[in-house]
């Protein structure tokens, strides 16, 4: 049966050749200037950003830890495959809490930069292909650049692996921020990979089509509404799971002269350290809230049952220390 399944992806594959000309302008893409960020686009984005995350009921907490001015590097773990809604929250809560002069500059999957109508939203929102100098390079202009690490090996991880923190091993934002010196924010997020089923990353199919060309490694399979079993590159609805973002205080990494950066037991120690942070954190996110869908659910029902009373609405992508100051509370 695996014989004859890959006899139709190869047949597939041997049609017309969609990856190659994804290819094509991908490559061309990543060369393109990295800075085509626009305001007002951006501006008027916003509100559908906050509808979105308000979809998810999306709270964002412990952005005062973000330096107010300066470069930054933020790291975040990947999530939600696609769509990645907490990447949104984010954003959205990022231009609520220091407005349009401080831009926040993500990096993103270079094939994404590939597909034609993706790339301008991307390019016009603050995203960029991702790569080592374009973040230097952000960096070097005092911008605060967001990074995830464990890029499409992550955003794609099984659903089992939810709650897990998997940046593959890759080490390099570790270099990059040890190199430029700037102050490394770790931002954890949970209940996105709730918001869809990967069942796989499928990545012998991906051999079978050969997708390195557009520098992935896997054609990841999802259980979607309403398609069922299917690609994810046909997004399906998420379903509506409550997502937590959670913005840690700075690593201590300041101490570290500028050639820490070449010093592999450094770099190691380094990156053991921010990835058991955030995952200690993950942790914790999971079991203050197992069931995200189920919470989202219940704080859209007027009863919960048993008698028990009724959920107290949040407000989307609030930051819960600077709400409780203008209420008074601290």
């Amino acid at each position: 049966m695996i014989d004859e399944l890959g006899a139709v992806l190869r047949s597939i594959r041997g049609g017309v050749d969609v990856l190659g000309a994804w290819s094509a302008a991908t490559e061309r893409e990543i060369r393109a200037e990295p800075f085509q960020r626009d305001v007002e686009f951006l501006r008027a984005l916003l509100p559908w950003m906050e509808i979105m995350a308000r979809y998810f009921d999306a709270e964002v907490e412990g952005l005062e830890h973000v330096p107010k001015r300066g470069p930054v590097l933020l790291v975040g773990n990947h999530s939600g495959g696609v769509l990645t809604p907490d990447t949104t929250a984010l954003f959205a809560a990022w231009y609520r809490h220091f407005g349009f002069e401080r831009p926040l500059v993500g990096l993103a999957f270079d094939a994404a930069f590939g597909i034609p109508g993706f790339r301008t939203l991307m390019r016009k929102i603050g995203e960029m292909p991702a790569s080592r100098r374009n973040a230097a390079k952000a960096l070097a202009e005092g911008l605060p650049v967001l990074v995830y690490p464990g890029g499409d090996h992550e955003v794609f991880r099984p659903w089992t692996e939810r709650n897990r923190i998997d940046f593959n091993g890759r080490t390099g934002f570790v270099e990059l921020a040890l190199r430029a010196r700037v102050p490394v924010v770790p931002v954890v997020s949970h209940g996105g990979h709730h918001s869809t089923v990967v069942l796989t990353r499928g990545e012998w199919i991906g051999r079978w089509f050969g997708v390195e060309r557009v520098r992935a490694r896997g054609f990841p399979l999802a259980l979607q509404f309403p398609w069922g079993i299917s690609t994810v590159a046909l997004p399906g609805i998420p379903l509506p799971a409550k997502i937590t973002v959670r913005v840690l205080p700075p690593m201590r990494w300041s101490s570290h002269p500028r050639r820490a950066a070449d010093d592999p037991a450094i770099v190691g120690r380094c990156f053991e350290e921010i990835t058991g942070v955030m995952q200690a954190t993950l942790t914790a996110l999971a079991g203050e809230r197992p069931y995200p869908v189920l919470s989202r659910l219940a704080s859209i029902t007027p009863f919960q049952g048993n008698g028990a009373p009724p959920v107290t609405r949040r407000r989307p992508v609030r930051q819960r220390g600077q709400a409780a100051r203008r209420r008074g509370v601290v």
